[in-house]
C-alpha cells in the first residue's frame, strides 16, 4: 500500500509523541533561567531605548550583556549588532586572544568551511592567522567520526594557547558535541595545560540543553544572534562570552584597544535584542521537534540520517545524506517552495563568500540569512547531504516536509547503503 507524504508525517507525530514532551519539559528549563536572568537585572522598558553615535552609556547594552551573561553561565558577554555573522564574532575571538607564536589547536577535526580563510588554510594576503605568524593544528576525528580522546590526552603542547572546540557538526557527517563532550574536552586540556584557552564555536548549540559551556569551563564562547539565541526575531548581530578578560579582548579587536565593550550604537535595536532572548528557548525546541520529524520520516524513505530520529539532540541541524546533486536541488526547491517570503524563487547552487564549494541554499525567512528560522541548504559535493535547520513552529517544517517527500521519493537500494 502507498502511503501519501501527510500520512508518513502523521505517523511520525505519533511516533515522536514522547520525544515532544520532553522537548517541551526542556525549554521550560531554559525559560526559567532566562526569565531569572531577566528578572535579577530588574529589566524594565527604558532598556529598550538606544543611543547613536559612538554608542557610550547605552544602559540597554549594558544590562543586555549581563543578562546574557547570566544565561550563558558566564562572568561577561558582548552582544553586538556590530558582528556581521557567527563567523565574525569567532573571528574577533581569535583575533583578539591569540599573538604571533602561537598555535591554535582544532580538536574536533576540520573546522566550519567559513573559517578555513580566517585561519589561512584557504586563500591569502587576507591577513589571516597564519600570515600574523599564528600556527594551526587539528586532531582529526576517529574514523568512526568520535573525538579522538586518546590523542587528545597528550595533544596540548607548551605553545598552545587557545584549543577550538566546534560544538556543532557543521557541514560534515559527524555527532555534534553535547555539554558532556564539552566538559571532558576541558577538564583533558588543562591537564596537560591550565593556561590553555578553551574556546567553543556555540552556534546552532544555544538552549540545546539546560547548561551552556562557560558552566562547565569553556573559557570563551561566540555564537551568532541570528541562530538560536536571536528567537528569529534579532535582525543582524552575534555574541561572545565567557571570561570577563577575553570578552574584552575580543571586543577590542571588533572594536579597537581602548574603546573595547564601551563603544557600539545599538541602533534602536535593544528591544528586538532582549526580547529575541526571551523566544529563544521556545524556538530552539520548535525546531528540534522539526529535526527528529525530518530524521523520522527520511530515515522511513531509507536515507541515512544524521542524528537518529530518536537520539537527543546536540544541535538544531538535521543532516540527509540524499546521494545526489539533483535530490539535494529539489529538497531545497521544496523547501523554498513552502516557505513565508520568496516561495517564488527557485534556488540553484552558486558560490557564496567563505565556502569551497558551491551551494544550494532554501531560506525563505523574515531575516536575510537567519538558520533560527527554518532553511536547508548544503554543499554540492559528495556524497550530497542536505542540512536542515532552525523553525519557528514544527508545524510549518511538517508541512514544508510533506513536499520535500514529494520531491525527491524513496532512497534508491544503493543509496541507504
Amino acid at each position: 500500500m502507498i502511503i501519501s507524504s501527510a500520512e508518513q508525517l502523521q505517523r511520525a507525530e505519533r511516533a515522536l509523541f514522547q520525544i515532544f514532551s520532553g522537548i517541551d519539559a526542556q525549554v521550560k528549563k531554559n525559560l526559567r533561567r532566562v526569565l531569572t536572568a531577566f528578572q535579577h537585572h530588574q529589566v524594565g522598558v527604558h532598556h529598550f531605548a538606544s543611543v547613536s553615535g559612538y554608542g557610550h552609556g547605552d544602559l540597554g547594552r549594558q544590562v543586555l550583556d549581563r543578562v546574557f551573561a547570566e544565561v550563558m553561565g558566564a562572568e561577561a558577554a558582548a552582544v553586538r549588532v556590530q558582528f556581521v555573522s557567527g563567523t565574525h564574532a569567532i573571528a574577533c575571538a581569535l583575533y583578539g586572544v591569540l599573538r604571533p607564536g602561537d598555535e591554535l589547536l582544532a580538536v574536533a577535526g576540520s573546522p566550519y568551511d567559513t573559517l578555513e580563510e580566517v585561519i589561512g588554510l584557504r586563500g591569502q594576503h587576507q591577513g589571516s592567522l597564519h600570515e600574523f605568524g599564528i600556527r594551526y593544528r587539528q586532531l582529526d576525528l576517529t574514523p568512526s567520526g568520535d573525538i579522538d580522546w586518546q590523542g587528545l590526552a597528550t595533544a596540548v603542547h607548551p605553545e598552545t594557547r587557545m584549543v577550538l572546540i566546534q560544538r556543532s557538526c557543521g557541514y560534515s557527517w559527524r555527532r555534534s558535541l553535547s555539554i558532556a563532550d564539552i566538559e571532558k574536552i576541558v577538564a583533558l586540556v588543562k591537564q596537560q595545560n591550565s593556561e590553555t584557552v578553551c574556546f567553543v564555536d556555540n552556534c546552532y548549540g544555544e538552549f540545546i540543553e539546560d547548561r551552556e559551556p562557560p558552566a562547565v569551563g569553556a573559557d570563551l564562547i561566540a555564537g551568532s544572534l541570528i541562530k538560536n539565541p536571536g528567537g528569529t526575531i534579532v535582525t543582524a548581530g552575534g555574541y561572545v562570552a565567557g571570561r570577563a578578560d577575553l570578552v574584552e579582548q575580543a571586543a577590542c579587536r571588533l572594536t579597537a584597544p581602548g574603546i573595547g565593550s564601551e563603544g557600539g550604537a545599538t541602533f534602536d535595536q535593544n528591544r528586538l535584542l532582549f526580547q529575541g532572548l526571551f523566544l529563544a528557548p521556545q524556538m530552539v525546541g520548535e525546531a528540534l521537534k522539526g529535526n527528529h520529524l525530518t530524521a523520522y520520516v527520511f530515515q522511513e524513505l531509507g536515507y541515512p540520517v544524521n542524528p537518529l530520529p530518536e537520539e537527543p539532540r546536540r544541535d538544531v541541524i538535521q543532516a540527509i545524506k540524499l546521494g545526489s546533486p539533483q535530490k539535494v536541488i529539489a529538497f531545497c526547491r521544496a523547501i523554498q517552495q513552502h516557505s513565508p517570503i520568496g516561495s517564488y524563487l527557485q534556488p540553484v547552487p552558486a558560490e557564496m563568500p567563505g565556502y569551497e564549494s558551491e551551494l544550494v541554499m532554501a531560506g525563505g525567512t523574515f531575516v536575510d540569512g537567519s538558520t533560527s528560522e527554518f532553511s536547508a541548504d548544503g554543499p554540492l559535493r559528495p556524497p550530497y547531504i542536505v542540512f536542515c535547520q532552525g523553525g519557528t513552529h514544527w508545524t510549518h517544517i511538517a508541512i514544508a516536509l510533506e513536499a520535500a517527500i514529494e520531491a525527491v521519493g524513496a532512497a534508491e537500494p544503493l543509496s541507504a547503503s
